[in-house]
């Protein structure tokens, strides 16, 4: 760490030079996000894992203000059980439509995959009735994947529903995102990358999601795509992120923030990336792992266009979706979140 940062009470971001990282440093020293997010100015970030149907316009503005252009929302299990097929259509509609509308007004490109989640895949009747609807949604505009899919309990059922989302991505020709379980890890994303390969299907071709540093050298070793979740407490944590790619190099590595419902953060992708760049990692290898490589993964699908977002998009905050606007009540379209005053 530079003089100037060891004797000031808040360290200043631009005393940081590419390769002049921190790597020596005690790990969760205090450090404020505002006093460091300098660091990824002018940096664009892919985040290609994130649940916006649970967060809230703030959640966009911020992350379009540190330098966020584009996601992927997969379809996942939102907290309760679904009790009919109705609320699986209303579900993948709303990713397709409303959140697409919403994304966008925030200067966002929002891209999602469309599936049948795991823990949703033991309701076998349901399950049932939601593979026969998948095929209206996968080939809409703006899917990019079937996902995300996989193992949760590692039952009979998961397994099933599983291997029929991968030929009926075979078919599609898309890409396939893969929720790897919580529990016993290993053996469910050795299992996940064995069935995967039995049903042929290029491992390039395949995100294995929600990685930790049991799994990551089976996954790149196989040619599989390792995407890690930076989310507290329960999947990995953004220093334990730097170490994995200062071991293993940025090929086929992704970082993002699965941002859900629960205690996460939307700011995953940027927040990694300064880290990243205080610890010393090449500013090509942050592009690789917090843009590039997710463009390149799901790209494969063929609704990925870089011009559509890497010079932002152009926002006009009074189109409507179905008669429906994110202005209320002659809202303005901007609104400073500094004052504390609100009018």
């Amino acid at each position: 760490m530079c003089q100037h940062c060891k004797d000031s009470s808040a360290p200043n971001p631009s005393h940081f030079e590419e390769g002049d990282g921190l790597a020596n440093s005690p790990a969760h020293v205090e450090m404020v996000w505002s006093e460091y997010n300098e660091l990824i100015q002018g940096m664009r970030f892919f985040d290609p894992h994130i649940h916006m149907v649970s967060r809230t316009t703030d959640d966009y503005q911020a992350m379009r203000k540190a330098g966020i252009v584009a996601l992927i929302e997969p379809s996942f299990w939102v907290g309760q059980p679904r009790t009919g097929l109705s609320s699986f259509k209303d579900y993948y509609s709303s990713l397709v439509g409303w959140e697409r509308f919403r994304s966008s007004q925030f200067g966002i490109k929002h891209y999602c995959t469309m599936g049948l989640n795991s823990r949703e895949a033991n309701n076998e009747p349901l399950a049932e009735q939601v593979m026969e609807i998948l095929p209206l949604y996968i080939y809409k505009e703006g899917v990019v994947g079937i996902g995300e899919i996989g193992f949760d309990d590692q039952t009979a059922a998961e397994e099933k529903y599983y291997r029929l989302q991968l030929e009926l991505a075979k078919k599609a020709k898309l890409p396939v995102q893969i929720h790897t379980p919580h529990r016993d890890k290993k053996r469910g994303t050795e299992r996940s990358m064995a069935i995967a390969l039995e049903h042929g299907l290029d491992p390039s071709w395949v995100i294995i999601d929600h990685n930790n540093e049991e799994t990551v050298k089976s996954v790149l070793d196989q040619g599989f795509y390792a995407a890690f979740t930076i989310y507290p407490f329960t999947k990995m944590g953004n220093e334990r992120m730097v170490k994995v790619v200062e071991q293993y190099g940025a090929e086929r590595i992704m970082v993002n923030s699965a941002a859900d419902w629960g205690i996460s953060d939307p700011l995953a992708l940027p927040k990694t990336a300064a880290l990243m760049k205080m610890r010393g990692i090449s500013n090509e290898a942050i592009r690789m792992v917090t843009y590039q490589n997710a463009i390149d993964a799901f790209g494969k699908s063929g609704q990925i266009d870089v011009s559509d977002f890497e010079d932002g998009l152009s926002v006009e905050k009074t189109e409507k979706f179905h008669g429906n606007s994110i202005l209320r009540g002659g809202q303005q379209p901007d609104v400073s979140k500094d004052s504390l005053v609100i009018q």
